[in-house]
C-alpha cells in the first residue's frame, strides 16, 4: 500500500542524515517554511500533547492566533516552541505516525535541532548556556580537590545559590550534583588479565568511555561498572583519550562544537573498535550520541559508524552476555523493591528494557518500571526559566516511583535519579528509599 495513502506509517521509524553542513540548513526562510509545514501537521494530529511542553506551547499559539491555524501564528513565536524542546526524541520514537519512511517526513526533534543551530549561529544564546554545556572545562576546574569542596559547599549555601541564580540563571531550588575531588579515570582499577571469551552476541573484552558525569561528579558509578566487569572476568580497559560526547553541545545547537568533540573522541574509540573491543558508556545520553546522533551528523565517516556498531549501554551488554551464557548470576543479596525509571535517551536506543531484565535476574528483587519522561534533561531543568516546568513534567514519575514504597529508587540517568529524588521529597512524601544507580544495585546484588 502506498505510504502516502495511510493515515500513519506502519513501518519502524527511520531517520535521515542531518544536512547540517549545507548552506540551506541555516537559511531562515527555508527553516520557517519547514517549521510551518511540520507545525501544521502536529496541529492537525495533537497526539504528542502530553509528552513535554513544546507541543502545548505550539497548540496554545495556534488556538490563540488570528486564524486558529498555524498561518495565524507570528513566526517570531516559533522560537517559543523550540525553547521548550530538549531533544528527548520520544515524540519521534513512540508517538508520531508521520516519521520517515512516511512521505510527510516529520522528525520534530531534528527540526528543533535545526532551529537551535540557526539560533546558535546567529549568536542568540546566553553565556550561561555556553558555560553549562562546556562540561569538560567545568569538570576539570571544579574537580580540583579544594575547588570541589568549595563548589559543593556553595551548592548547599542559600546565599551562594541566590547569587548563582542572579548571575547565570541557574535556579536556586535545583539540587545540583556534587563534584568529586578524585576523578574516575585517575582511580579506576580496570583489569584485563583474563582470557577473552567472545559470545555469539557480545565481544569478550570491553573499553569504558567514562563520560564527563562519571569522571567528575559520581565516579562511584564507574567503579561499580568496573567491579561488575571484573567479577564476570571480562578484560577491561579505559579509552586512552576522551572528551565530552557532545550531547550538551548538540542540545544547544552548537554543531561545530559537536564536530570538534567528535574529532577528539572518534580516532581513539575507532581504534578500540578495530581491535575488537565493545565500548561501554554508563550515561544513556552519551551512548545515544555515539550510536545515533553522530552517525546522522557524519553519515560518510567510516570510523563514526565503526564506533556506533561497537557502542553498548552497559545493561544492553550484560543482558546480551547473559543470552550468550557468559554472565554470572551468583547473586548473594536481594534488593527488595526497586522503583526503576527508564530515561528517555535509554528508551530511544531501541534495545528494550535491558536494565529491568538484568535486575530481574536477582532473586528476592521486585522491579516496578516507570517509562515516561522525568523532565530534567541535561541542562534544561537547571535553568530558572524552565525549572517549574521541569518539575511539573516529572510529577507523574515522582508519584509512580513513590507509591510502591520502594527500598531503592533508580534510573540509568544519574541526573534523572537525583531529579526524581528531589521531586519526591519536595512533593511532601516522606520516602525512606535510597537512591542508587542500577550499576550500584547490580554490584550490591553480587555482594562486591
Amino acid at each position: 500500500m502506498n505510504v502516502s495513502k495511510r493515515e500513519g506509517s506502519l513501518d519502524a521509524p527511520s531517520r535521515r542524515p542531518i544536512a547540517w553542513q549545507d548552506a540551506d540548513y541555516y537559511d531562515e526562510a527555508s527553516l520557517h517554511g519547514e517549521l510551518e509545514r511540520v507545525f501544521d501537521i502536529c496541529h492537525g494530529c495533537r497526539r504528542c500533547v502530553n509528552l513535554c511542553n513544546a507541543f502545548p506551547t505550539l497548540f496554545d499559539l495556534v488556538d490563540d492566533g488570528k486564524t486558529g491555524e498555524v498561518d495565524g501564528v507570528d513566526k517570531h513565536d516559533f522560537g517559543k516552541v523550540v525553547d521548550q524542546c530538549y531533544l528527548c526524541d520520544l515524540c519521534f520514537m513512540t508517538k508520531c505516525p508521520y516519521v520517515p519512511p512516511h512521505v510527510w517526513n516529520v522528525d520534530f526533534p531534528h527540526l528543533m535541532l535545526r532551529a537551535k543551530a540557526v539560533k546558535f549561529r546567529k549568536g542568540e544564546v546566553r553565556m550561561r548556556d555556553r558555560i553549562l554545556t562546556s562540561t569538560d572545562a567545568l569538570g576539570k576546574l571544579a574537580a580540583i580537590p579544594v575547588v570541589a569542596q568549595t563548589v559543593n559547599a556553595a551548592n548547599h549555601n542559600g546565599v551562594a545559590r541566590a547569587a548563582l541564580q542572579s548571575l547565570l540563571g541557574v535556579d536556586k531550588r535545583r539540587e545540583l550534583p556534587p563534584y568529586a575531588p578524585v576523578k574516575f579515570r585517575g582511580a579506576a582499577d580496570v583489569q584485563d588479565r583474563w582470557p577473552v571469551r567472545d559470545g555469539e552476541r557480545t565481544p569478550g573484552k570491553v573499553a569504558i568511555f567514562a563520560t564527563c558525569y562519571i569522571n567528575y561528579n559520581e565516579p562511584g558509578i564507574g567503579h561499580d561498572l568496573v567491579a561488575v566487569l571484573a567479577h564476570n572476568q571480562i578484560p577491561t580497559v579505559l579509552a586512552q583519550q576522551e572528551a565530552c560526547c557532545g550531547m550538551p553541545k548538540l542540545e544547544l545547537g552548537d554543531l561545530d562544537g559537536v564536530r570538534r568533540l567528535k574529532e577528539l573522541n572518534i580516532p581513539a574509540l575507532a581504534e578500540l573498535a578495530r581491535e575488537g573491543y565493545g565500548i561501554l558508556a554508563a550515561v544513556p545520553s552519551c551512548a545515544l550520541m555515539f550510536k545515533q546522533e553522530l552517525p546522522l551528523l557524519f553519515p560518510d565517516d567510516a570510523d563514526v559508524k565503526m564506533v556506533a556498531d561497537a557502542m553498548f549501554d552497559p545493561f544492553e551488554y550484560f543482558m546480551l552476555r547473559h543470552r550468550d551464557g557468559l554472565l554470572k548470576t551468583d547473586f548473594t543479596q536481594a534488593l527488595g523493591k526497586v522503583a526503576y525509571h527508564i530515561p528517555c535517551h535509554g528508551r530511544v536506543q531501541n534495545v528494550g528494557q535491558k536494565t529491568r531484565e538484568t535486575l530481574q535476574l536477582i532473586p528476592g528483587t521486585e522491579i516496578t518500571t516507570v517509562e515516561r519522561c522525568a523532565g530534567h534533561d541535561g541542562t534544561w531543568g537547571v535553568k530558572k526559566e524552565f525549572y517549574e516546568q521541569s518539575m511539573k513534567i516529572g510529577r507523574p514519575v515522582f508519584r509512580l516511583m513513590a507509591q510502591v514504597q520502594p527500598d531503592f529508587i533508580s534510573s540509568d540517568c544519574p541526573i534523572a535519579g537525583r531529579h526524581i529524588q528531589q521531586g519526591i521529597r519536595d512533593g511532601g512524601t516522606d520516602l525512606k528509599a535510597e537512591k542508587a544507580h542500577p550499576l550500584t544495585l547490580l554490584r550490591k546484588a553480587y555482594g562486591l
